[in-house]
Order: C-alpha cells, then sequence, then structure tokens
C-alpha cells in the first residue's frame, strides 16, 4: 500500500509546486486583459493597457535601457568567459583553482554587498553613474556564469584534440575556432541564455549602479509598485510572452533538425 501511495503523493506535491508558480503568472496575464483598473474583478475584455504601455514613454525607454543592457552584457560576457574558460582549461591546476574560487565568488556573495562594491567602486574614482556604469556592472556579473556553464563540457573534451589539429597544420586561433568551440557550443549557448536572463531580471545591481533618468524594466515596476498601474500588468504579460516563445523557438528548432538528420540518416541506408 505504502508503494502507491509514495507516486500519488510526489505526483501531488508536484502538481501543488507547479500551481505555485505558474498561477500567479497566468494570473498577472489574465487581468493584463481586463477593462478596469481592478485586480480582482474581471470586467471585460479589453486591449487599453497594451496600448497605454506602448504609448508611455517612461515604459518604452525603460524597456530599450534593459533590452540593450542584456544583449551587449550578453554578447561582452559570453565571448570572455569563453576565452577565460578555455584558457582555465589550459592552465595549470594551481591557476585553474585560484581563478575558479575567484569566480565562484560573484555568484556565493548576496546581490546586495556586490551592489553595494560596484557602487563604491564608481564613486571612489569619481565616475558619474548611469548606462556606461549599470552596462559594466552586468557584464562583470554575469562572467562567471558563462564560465560556470562552459567548464563542464571542456572537462569533458579530449586535451589532444587541439594538439592534434595543430599538428595538422591548424594555427592556435584556428583549433579553438575549429576544434574547441563547435564541440561546447551547447555549453556557450546556455551561459548566453543564462547571462541574458541574469541581465535582463536583475534589480539590485541596477539600482545601485544607475543614474538619474536611466531605469530599467526591474526599477520602473518598484518605482510604482505602490501604486494600482494596470499597464505593468501588459508589460509583464508581454515578457511572458516573448520568454515562451524563445522557449519553444529553443525547444522546437533542434527537434525539427534531429527529425530531418534522422529523415536524411534513414535515406542514405536505403540508397545503400
Amino acid at each position: 500500500m505504502m508503494k502507491k501511495k509514495r507516486p500519488i503523493l510526489s505526483s501531488i506535491y508536484m502538481w501543488l509546486v507547479l500551481a505555485f508558480f505558474y498561477i500567479p503568472i497566468v494570473y498577472v496575464v489574465f487581468f493584463s486583459f481586463n477593462s478596469s483598473k481592478s485586480l480582482s474583478n474581471f470586467t471585460g475584455f479589453s486591449l487599453k493597457w497594451y496600448e497605454e504601455m506602448f504609448s508611455n514613454r517612461s515604459i518604452m525607454e525603460a524597456i530599450f535601457v534593459t533590452v540593450a543592457i542584456a544583449v551587449i552584457a550578453t554578447a561582452v560576457s559570453t565571448v570572455v568567459g569563453t576565452i577565460t574558460a578555455i584558457g582555465m582549461s589550459k592552465s595549470k591546476k594551481i591557476v585553474r583553482e585560484a581563478i575558479t574560487q575567484t569566480n565562484n565568488l560573484p555568484m556565493l556573495n548576496p546581490d546586495i554587498v556586490t551592489a553595494i562594491g560596484f557602487m563604491l567602486f564608481f564613486t571612489s574614482l569619481r565616475i558619474s553613474t548611469g548606462f556606461v556604469t549599470m552596462l559594466l556592472a552586468h557584464i562583470a556579473f554575469c562572467i562567471p556564469y558563462v564560465i560556470l556553464s562552459i567548464m563542464p563540457r571542456l572537462r569533458r573534451l579530449d586535451p589532444n584534440m587541439a594538439e592534434a589539429a595543430m599538428d595538422l597544420g591548424c594555427t592556435p586561433w584556428q583549433a579553438m575556432w575549429r576544434v574547441i568551440i563547435p564541440q561546447i557550443k551547447g555549453g556557450i549557448v546556455a551561459g548566453a541564455l543564462v547571462a541574458f536572463s541574469m541581465s535582463f531580471d536583475d534589480f539590485v545591481i541596477s539600482l545601485f549602479t544607475t543614474g538619474p533618468g536611466i531605469s530599467n524594466i526591474s526599477i520602473y515596476v518598484y518605482s510604482n509598485v505602490k501604486r494600482v498601474n494596470p499597464t505593468i500588468n501588459a508589460l509583464s504579460a508581454i515578457i511572458v510572452y516573448v520568454v515562451t516563445a524563445i522557449l519553444i523557438i529553443v525547444n522546437v528548432i533542434p527537434m525539427i533538425r534531429d527529425k530531418r538528420r534522422g529523415k536524411n540518416y534513414e535515406a542514405l541506408t536505403e540508397n545503400r
């Protein structure tokens, strides 16, 4: 009897956890179409909050700052993190362990500590805070996540592959691009996605490193959370739509690619 009860209890627990995570998201999306400002009474279907959101200059500027910083920080941190991870894999054990411990420190630190550190750093150098300081802070805290995503892939690589490529005539740069990078492509993509989500979602570090007139989505939502503002529901719903579309694309494209490869393989075997 106990063996039959355990799967049922685990299934109930799983569904409760999923409901806890997804019901608030569905709630926000549902009331983003409400015709009134009420967040508890649905009075009718309307798109006016989406229209007000797109006509609100502050929201559009916050979206632009958020996306621009997230894209630039992702690109820079992915390149720097990939090169650093490859360099660590070819370094001595002592150097590799020292860099690994240093890399783990920003992830173990609370965000408030990192944010205060960045603020004091920019203040001590008399750098006026704004878009550039926020961007530099995002790049700095995204790089460790990229390195952490790539290092497991590098550990599984044959260490002699790059040397074999150079023995066959490749330069070190060609060996990295044609041999190592294709083998760790999955880790690079995963690191880039983590870096983008961390930058897009960040609030604490952004709040301490921004300047007057520069705010991302998190800061804008925080400044308007104490009053009823249905345009925030519309903004949150659009973020959910975009994230869902990205997840579908990321998962569907590999499936289509695998199916095509399977069909091509079957066609080749039949021809033989």
